[in-house]
Order: structure tokens, then sequence, then C-alpha cells
């Protein structure tokens, strides 16, 4: 099984979406896509042009390269207005900061050289580092705005001292249709995603917004409330950003990139899968994936719910009472429902079936032979085989 099958993981980004999506599905993920950002790129009217000539004109000591595509669309622009190589030329002996490897990346490709780049890739850092080396050796700074516009970076070098030439680029704002993210907040209330991914801390800020009267019931959910869903976000900055709004234990890889991201997530959900025996078939669960020997369904979220109840319960008989409130969130549902809902595992469960065993007058118990493990495991742990 693939590491992420039977898994459905919500993606809000807007740039790289289709990338991202791609190493999902390969992986074996369900994915929906509700983009809770909009990267909307700026003309020269915003002052970028006239910026930019006046730093060809009285080159910085310092550059600060924020983003990958910031840096990238400004040479392109400048280059664009026929100053491209007048820009790279007056930037020879600056003293270029990078905040992260994409921005440095796209400094090199530039040919100029990157000084020093930020080992946290925060803004904090790299303005800590210029104060720490003096506004006499910083005091004209050239500084590349994300889309957020980085207000408190600016404050801090203007505040000690220095000439700050803003280069703004691109802005970030809520997507133009929030449609899709609003069904991907409705998605995780009700239990149908397992993960969410974050590239930017606008995107979750947003998603958040985007959830209303909901918010605090969607920070629940990454919060282990039931059924719990897992935040990802792709480095420091988002992952701070999680923590503002009250979101703990985000996944953060080890390095900010996207397969890195996309890695990390499946070594987490790796931790979930279950395995054990029943009527002595092999059974493999992992999301809404079901495994039985050689053979594989995938379960409904909500035979999934009733199927994980079971399971939890080590054994013990369940009410329908019990089960309405583990399987079904509390929410007043008649016996038939619950009857019905057991009938279609069972069928699900195929040669497994005399495994889910009806206790008469009292309810439902799962007979697991063997093998059952820790659950939940480490986060990274995978399934033994039984």
């Amino acid at each position: 099984m693939e590491p992420l099958s039977g898994y459905t993981v919500g993606v809000t980004a807007d740039r790289r979406a289709d990338e991202q999506i791609e190493m999902l599905v390969r992986r074996g993920a369900r994915v929906q896509h509700g983009p809770s950002i909009r990267t909307q790129p700026l003309g020269p009217e915003s002052g970028l042009r006239a910026a930019t000539r006046d730093l060809v004109e009285r080159p910085p000591d310092v550059l600060v390269a924020n983003t990958g595509i910031g840096i990238r669309s400004w040479f392109g622009s400048a280059y664009s207005w026929g100053i491209g190589e007048e820009l790279v030329l007056s930037l020879d002996k600056t003293r270029i900061l990078a905040r992260g490897p994409k921005a440095a990346g796209a400094v090199l490709s530039e040919g100029l050289d990157v000084g020093w780049r930020a080992p946290s890739e925060t803004m904090a850092e790299v303005v800590d580092h210029v104060l720490a080396h003096g506004p006499e050796r910083a005091c004209r700074v050239a500084f590349q705005l994300d889309g957020g516009g980085a207000l408190r970076a600016m404050e801090r070098l203007t505040e000690a001292g220095a000439d700050v030439v803003q280069l703004p680029i691109y802005r970030w704002t809520m997507p133009e249709k929030a449609h899709a993210a609003q069904r991907l907040v409705r998605a995780v209330l009700d239990g149908e995603v397992d993960a969410v991914t974050f590239t930017s801390a606008p995107a979750l800020t947003n998603l958040v917004e985007l959830a209303g009267p909901d918010a605090d019931m969607l920070v629940a959910r990454f919060n282990g409330g039931r059924p719990s869903v897992t935040a990802v976000c792709v480095g420091p900055v988002t992952a701070s950003a999680a923590a503002a709004v009250g979101i703990d234990g985000a996944v953060v890889p080890a390095v900010a990139r996207l397969g890195a991201m996309v890695r990390a997530l499946g070594d987490h959900l790796a931790g979930r899968a279950r395995c054990f025996q029943l009527a002595g078939v092999d059974v493999v669960v992992q999301g809404a994936a079901l495994s039985l020997g050689a053979t594989g369904v995938r379960l409904s979220g909500r035979e999934r719910a009733l199927l994980d109840a079971l399971l939890d319960a080590g054994g013990g008989v369940l009410s329908k009472s019990a089960l309405s409130t583990l399987a079904w969130g509390g929410a007043e549902i008649d016996e038939h429902t619950i009857e019905v809902t057991v009938n279609r595992l069972r069928r699900k469960l195929g040669p497994a079936a005399a495994a889910l065993q009806t206790t008469a007058r009292r309810g439902y118990r799962l007979a697991v032979t063997k093998g059952q493990e820790q659950w939940p495991r480490p986060p990274g742990t995978r399934c033994r085989a039984v």
C-alpha cells in the first residue's frame, strides 16, 4: 500500500498547487483542493520600476532577498524594462542576504553571490543579522517584500537608521472565489479530510478566517478533536502562524521544501495504520483503505468511523447509543441507520465479516484474533506485518 493510500489531504496553495497535488497523488492520497490564498502580481505602478531605477543609480549596501518567486519576478521585470543588465551590475558589490534556499537560488541564477543565508529561514533572523553588523554597514537596504508586506521587519530597519528601499513585487489576498476553500473547511469539520497542507502563513490564517463562526471548531479539529485532522506546514514561518491561531503540534519538515513536506506527512500518517487479524484474515486499515489479504476496498467516512470505534473498544461490546456518539459525533441517529452501516461494513470486511459480531440486546463487538498493535503509535513508525 502506498504511504498515503486511504487518506484524503486538503491543499490550500494556489502557486505550485498542481505540483504538490501530483506528489500527493503519486503517494496514494486523494486530494481536495481549496486554495485559501491568491498571489497577485503587482505592476510597475506599484513603485517597483521607480525603485529599481533608483537602485541602479545608487546601489544599496544590502539587498534582502525574501522569496524565490519575488527575486525571479523582480529581475524578470527589470529585463522587460531594459535595465536588467544594469541592475545586475549595480548589485555586484552589494551584500546580499537570503531568507531561505529558494531566494538564494534565485539570486545565484542571476550570477550574483549570496553573502549569507538565514539558518532558520525567518525574516526576523535576517533583520537581526543586518542590525548586528551595524547601521554604518547597512545604511541603504533594498528590501524585497513578500506578499504580506513584512512591515515589522522594515520598521525595525528604519528605526535603526537604515534607508530602506521597498521592492513590492506581489501581494497575497483572499482567493477571488472562496467556494473551494469553504468546501474544504466543511470537509475538515465533517471528518472527510485527514490532513491539510499549508505552504504559506497567509494560506493558514485565511482558511481560519474563511471558517467564520466555525473557526474555533476548525482549530479544535487540528488539535486532536474527533475526528482529528493533521495540519502540515512547509516551514517555520508557516508553523509560527499555526501556533498564533492556536494550532498545536503541526507537522513541519526538517527543511522547508515541498517534497520534504509531503514526505513528512507520509511518515506521520504511517503511524496511524493498524494491523491485526480478523477471523483468520490479515487486515490492514490505513485511513479509508481496508486491505484484506490480497484484496483492498475503500471505506466510507461513516464505515471508517464505525470500524475505528470498534477497534478502539478492544473487543468490548459497544451499544448502539455508544456507537452513535463515537461514530456519528453524538448526532441523533436512529437504530436502523446504525444497523444499515454495520451491515455495509460487514460486506466490506468480506471473508473477515464473521469477526463483526452482534450481541443480542447489547450491541456489537469486533473479535480481533491476534496482532492488534498499539494505537495510536508514535509518528513515523510503520505497521508491522501480521
